[in-house]
């Protein structure tokens, strides 16, 4: 009988190294190591044994049941490793990787600046941390404008604020550059105006400015009516409607006229423009006798609303994938 249990020792080792997958190796389990398996029969012999062969019998077959019970996990640990070659299955269809791509308002801002590119136009940058020179002084707002209220504007200090309007940009040109000048100057800018559908406390100005000699109220007009048509379509209608800024004269707003789904159509404010002040030109040290210029800013935020059909700011800046996935 002890040839027996070392028979049974054998075979299942033999049969346990053929075993090749999870299926045959649940089957080895259940011939050998299951309730009705070879080695519980085995175990089960031992009571016909003479008594005085039982104890060795007993250890035989322990040390059998154990020798094959341990083969048995190892070799379930060997099948859940991968092996030496590739894990993944190149005949199953492969994964579909989702391409990035800008946000909305970097797009719409790099075809502004594309478009005003083709015009002639060079791009600047400024710093968003200004200080009231900058953003105020040389743009002709005196101390008493309501725009210099502090309850109006992200001041760090009594000097220095998150720059309210691209418009700075314009007077450091101004500063480094002599005329010619031709710039276009995208950025971000802060106010504290409650979040609505249409206002945000920080949102994207694009501005542009000309100063040579000679320059005329046609001149913008010219510029304006190109872009427009260029953004918006040639069929799209728009106006100069007078108006006042400190660092224009004389100013205007721009407005479209646009028709929403129901075919309602009205007029929209753009964006402002208008002749630079010669006070302006007086405070960057350009003379304001031989030069003449002229200044326009859009909102960014606002000129791709109305191109998409956009109807809430606040969806711009939520990150909500299905919305920014289709542009």
């Amino acid at each position: 009988m002890l040839d027996q249990f070392h028979q049974v020792q054998e075979q299942a080792l033999a049969e346990l190294a053929e075993v090749k997958d999870s299926v045959q190796l649940e089957t080895f389990r259940v011939k050998y190591l299951g309730r009705k398996g070879r080695v519980i029969d085995m175990l089960s012999q031992i009571g016909k044994l003479p008594k005085e062969e039982k104890p060795r019998a007993g250890q035989l077959a322990n040390q059998i049941k154990g020798r094959i019970a341990q083969a048995f996990e190892d070799h379930k640990a060997s099948l859940d490793q991968p092996g030496p070659g590739p894990s993944l299955d190149v005949t199953l269809p492969g994964k579909k990787r989702v391409v990035g791509k800008p946000h909305v308002i970097s797009q719409t801002i790099a075809e502004l600046l594309d478009i005003f590119g083709r015009m002639g136009f060079g791009v600047a940058y400024g710093p968003e941390v200004e200080d009231e020179w900058h953003n105020f002084v040389a743009l002709n707002i005196g101390p008493e404008h309501p725009a210099r209220d502090p309850l109006d504007n992200f001041y760090l200090d009594d000097q220095t604020l998150l720059r309210s309007q691209t418009s700075t940009i314009q007077i450091r040109v101004m500063e480094t550059t002599r005329p010619p000048i031709r710039v276009v100057a995208p950025g971000r800018v802060y106010r504290p105006d409650t979040v609505d559908a249409t206002h945000m406390f920080m949102f994207h100005q694009l501005e542009a400015l000309v100063v040579d000699e000679g320059v005329t109220m046609v001149d913008l007009k010219t510029t304006v009516d190109q872009f427009i048509h260029t953004f918006f379509g040639r069929d799209t209608a728009w106006r100069f409607r007078p108006s006042f800024f400190p660092f224009t004269e004389p100013s205007a707003e721009i407005d479209l006229l646009l028709t929403d789904k129901q075919g309602h159509s009205k007029w929209i404010e753009m964006g402002g423009c208008g002749m630079v002040d010669p006070n302006v030109f007086d405070a960057v040290g350009i003379d304001s006798e031989r030069y003449t210029g002229w200044a326009f800013g859009f909102g960014v935020e606002r000129l791709a609303m109305r191109r998409y059909g956009i109807t809430d700011i606040r969806l711009l800046v939520e990150n909500d994938l299905r919305f920014l996935n289709q542009f």
